[in-house]
C-alpha cells in the first residue's frame, strides 16, 4: 500500500499516490492507493449519530431509488431481531458497507471509525498482529507475504498459502476487511488459521500468537566479491531515509554489482517506491503510469540522481512481491537497468482512492490501475522474472537460498 500520513487541516484536498496493501496487521492491501485526504460531510457526521429521516433525503435519491424498502427493512430489523438492543450506528455503518460491497471489488471498502483509526496507526509501521499481508487471488483469501521476524514467519506461513478458516470462521466469501479484523488482535492473544498450501493433500492448522509488529523497511550489507545487498521489506514512512543511508554505505564501497531484494515486499508508499527506482532511472524518466477507467493516463517521473545507473543489478522477486515492489521491479526491467530473478510476482496493481470522511470513517474505492513505463499491466498479471529460480520446500527447511546464490553467480559473470 502506498500512503502518506495525513495532516490536520480544516479542508484537505491533497492527493497522494499510494499503494495499498491489505495486511493482516492492517485494513488494506498495498495495491495502488491514490489518496485524497479530505474531510467530507456524511449522514452520520451531519446528524451527529442520529438517523436521517426519509423526508430529509436529497431529492435525487427519492427520484431514482425507492427508499421505502430500506426503511421497511430497517424498522423490521429494529423490531424483530433477536439481537437487542441494536445501535443505530451499527445498522447505519453496516448499510454503508453494503453499498461499497455491492461493487464486488475486494479492494473497495468502507471503514468505520475504528477501522480507520487502526489504518492510521499502521502508517507508522507499528501495530499488533501476526505480521502477514493478505489479499484475494482467484476469489481465494491468500497470504501475500509474511514479514521477516514476525509471528507469521515464525509459524511457517508462506506466500501463496490459502486461508480456509480464521479460528472457526470459513473465509469463503469473506470480505478482506472482515478477514483482517478477525486475524488482527491484541498482543499475546492467539489466532488459528487453517491453511492449504500448494502440494498439500489436506489443510493444516497454524496457531499463531499475536505480537507487536515493527517493520524495519530497509537492511543492507556487503556480500562476497564486492557485491552490495539491499533488502527492502516494505515501503513506509521510514523507507526513504533508511534507503538513503543504505545507498550511501553501499556506494562508498564502489560495488561491482547490486542485489535489490524485494521478495515478500507487499508494497507501501508510492513516493518511497518512485524514489528508490529513481536511483537507476535518469530523471524525468517515467517510473509508473496510472490509467483510469476513462483511459486517461498520469505518469509519475523519477526525481533523483540515478547514482546506481549502469551498475549491474539483480532484483530478487517472488510471489509475495506486490504492489509498489512490482512497480520498482517493472520499471527497472523496462529500462533494462536490472535483471529480475526469482518467481512471478503477485500481480497487485489496482489504484484505490482513500477519502477520510467526517465522523471518523473513510472510503477506499478502486479508480484506476498501474502500468509499467512500457505500458505493461501489473494487476492480475504480475512481473515475470528474466531468470526464473524457484524456492523448493527443502530449501526452506535447510535454510538455503538458491535465488540469492543465483543472483551472486549472475553478477560474477
Amino acid at each position: 500500500m502506498f500512503y502518506t500520513k495525513p495532516r490536520k487541516h480544516n479542508f484537505i484536498k491533497r492527493f497522494v499516490s499510494i499503494y495499498l496493501f491489505l495486511t493482516v496487521f492492517g485494513v488494506v492491501f498495498l495495491s495502488g492507493l491514490y489518496v485524497g485526504w479530505r474531510e467530507s460531510d456524511t449522514l452520520a457526521g451531519n446528524q451527529q449519530g442520529r438517523v436521517l429521516e426519509k423526508d430529509k433525503l436529497p431529492p435525487y435519491l427519492l427520484q431514482n431509488v425507492d427508499f421505502s424498502l430500506f426503511w421497511d427493512v430497517w424498522n423490521l430489523v429494529k423490531e424483530k431481531s433477536l439481537q437487542q438492543p441494536i445501535p443505530d450506528t451499527q445498522l447505519f455503518y453496516g448499510a454503508v458497507s453494503g453499498i461499497v460491497a455491492s461493487l464486488g471489488d475486494p479492494y473497495s471498502v468502507f471503514f468505520d471509525p475504528e477501522m480507520t483509526r487502526k489504518f492510521m496507526e499502521e502508517l507508522n509501521g507499528r501495530f499488533d498482529g501476526i505480521g502477514a499481508e493478505i489479499g484475494i487471488k482467484k476469489d481465494q483469501l491468500v497470504i501475500v507475504a509474511p514479514l521477516p521476524e514476525t509471528p507469521a514467519e515464525g509459524a511457517g506461513l508462506k506466500a501463496g498459502d490459502k486461508i480456509l478458516k480464521i479460528d472457526d470462521k470459513i473465509t469463503l466469501g469473506m470480505p478482506i476487511d472482515v478477514a483482517v479484523s478477525n486475524i488482527r488482535g491484541q498482543k499475546g492473544t492467539t489466532v488459528v488459521l487453517k491453511i492449504l498450501r500448494n502440494g498439500w493433500q489436506e489443510a493444516r492448522d497454524f496457531s499463531i500468537v499475536r505480537d507487536e509488529i515493527h517493520v524495519q523497511s530497509v537492511t543492507s550489507k556487503e556480500l562476497e566479491n564486492g557485491i552490495g545487498y539491499i533488502r527492502i521489506i516494505h515501503f513506509n514512512e521510514s523507507t526513504q531515509a533508511a534507503f538513503e543511508e543504505a545507498l550511501n554505505a553501499t556506494i562508498a564501497k564502489t560495488p561491482k554489482g547490486i542485489i535489490l531484494d524485494m521478495r515478500n515486499n507487499p508494497g507501501g508508499l508510492l513516493e518511497a517506491a518512485v524514489r528508490v527506482a529513481a536511483e537507476w532511472i535518469n530523471p524525468p524518466g517515467t517510473v509508473v503510469i496510472q490509467r483510469s477507467q476513462d483511459g486517461q493516463r498520469q505518469e509519475f517521473a523519477a526525481q533523483g540522481q540515478a547514482r546506481l545507473r549502469g551498475i549491474p543489478t539483480v532484483v530478487l522477486v517472488n510471489q509475495g512481491t506486490a504492489s509498489g515492489a512490482e512497480i520498482v521491479a517493472g520499471a527497472l526491467q523496462d529500462y533494462k537497468q536490472a535483471t529480475v530473478l526469482g518467481e512471478k510476482t503477485f500481480g497487485k496493481g489496482s489504484v484505490q482512492d482513500f477519502e477520510q470522511l467526517r465522523g471518523g470513517s473513510a472510503l477506499k474505492i478502486t479508480i484506476a490501475e498501474w502500468l509499467t513505463p512500457n505500458g505493461r499491466a501489473i494487476n492480475n498479471e504480475g512481473i515475470a522474472p528474466d531468470v526464473e529460480v524457484k524456492m523448493k520446500r527443502e530449501d526452506y527447511e535447510k535454510d538455503k537460498d538458491p535465488q540469492l546464490d543465483e543472483a551472486i553467480d549472475f553478477l560474477r559473470k
